[in-house]
């Protein structure tokens, strides 16, 4: 079994190389693959009623965009390389094992594995930018209702600041006094340079505040949501953890009672590996844990604060 995987993964690398394909190359024509072409009235209509079309596309554009932002791009279309390879070696496992129903189930299967891997990695990125949010607004904010400077309060603070938030706050600084002295627009800038509902809140707020001060009252309770939804995330996630605990094992019973079957009855063994019922059986099972595996990464993510 292993010699006939290690010669398709050596084909398929080869074929690469042949039609002289680089990463960049494979990544953006699967983007372009998976990216439905929509008409502007159809945008307009989305916009309207608020919907976010969640397609294959839009994932991998996703991706992109939170790799992006870790200052790890390029290894994006490392990932989908990678993912092709691990597409092709799912198929191949399954016609080597003589099982075409497991051939659509372990393609998908193994090309998940670099973009889980990817999610974990961005799952822990987020979750220490909420964190590292949470401490650098509220001091900030203090500073700022004490001398009512908003450029003052960030540098006072600044050397507090880790990255990648500091190279945030440091642009803002720069917008403030080397591009224009409008504290405003640089604080528009400064809204644009991080994806959270509530960062974004609390610099609407700050620019209310450069024209009537009396409104800096508002900015604690909005600094007070991160700690709110900080809170509900990690007891939601001592909550998901015993979900998870109990979904694997489920999958462990399903899948352990194969070589189980293996010694308790030989010809039940048999005709589920090479008889065509069996091998039904062994798809639709394969595919159930692969489509409640989905639904399991979806219902156990952390929320995410809505205006």
């Amino acid at each position: 079994m292993i010699m006939p995987t290690v010669t398709s993964l050596l084909l398929i690398i080869a074929i690469v190389c042949f039609l002289d394909l680089t990463p960049q190359q494979i990544a953006e024509d699967l983007l372009r693959m998976t990216t439905p072409k929509v008409t502007m009235r159809e945008k307009a209509r989305n916009m309207r009623a608020g919907k976010k079309k969640k397609s294959l596309g839009s994932r991998l554009a996703y991706t992109q965009s939170a790799l992006a932002a870790m200052g790890k791009e390029s290894k994006f279309a490392f990932v989908c390389c990678i993912s092709l390879v691990l597409f092709a070696s799912g198929a191949v496992v399954a016609i080597i094992i003589d099982n075409v129903f497991l051939v659509p189930v372990l393609s998908v299967a193994f090309a998940m594995i670099p973009f889980i891997y990817v999610r974990n990695n961005l799952s822990h990125y987020d979750k220490h930018i909420k964190d590292e949010l949470e401490t650098t607004l509220s001091v900030i904010t203090t500073s700022y209702i004490r001398n009512e400077d908003i450029i003052l309060a960030v540098k006072e603070n600044l050397a507090y600041i880790k990255p990648p938030l500091r190279d945030c706050f440091n642009a803002f600084i720069g917008d403030s006094f080397a591009v224009s002295s409008n504290v405003k627009q640089a604080l528009r800038n400064l809204k644009e340079k991080v994806d959270d509902e509530i960062f974004r809140e609390w610099c609407d707020a700050l620019i209310r505040c450069q024209d009537d001060r009396a409104l800096v009252d508002t900015l604690h309770p909005i600094v007070a949501k991160l700690t709110d939804v900080r809170v509900v995330n990690s007891e939601l996630s001592t909550m998901m953890a015993a979900v998870r605990t109990e979904y694997y094992t489920m999958v462990g019973l399903v899948v352990g009672n194969i070589p189980l079957l293996y010694v308790l009855n030989k010809d039940w063994f048999h005709t589920l590996i090479y008889e065509t019922p069996g091998k039904i059986v062994l798809g639709i099972c394969g595919a159930v844990i692969l489509v409640t595996y989905m639904f399991l990464l979806k219902f156990t993510k952390p929320i995410e604060y809505k205006a």
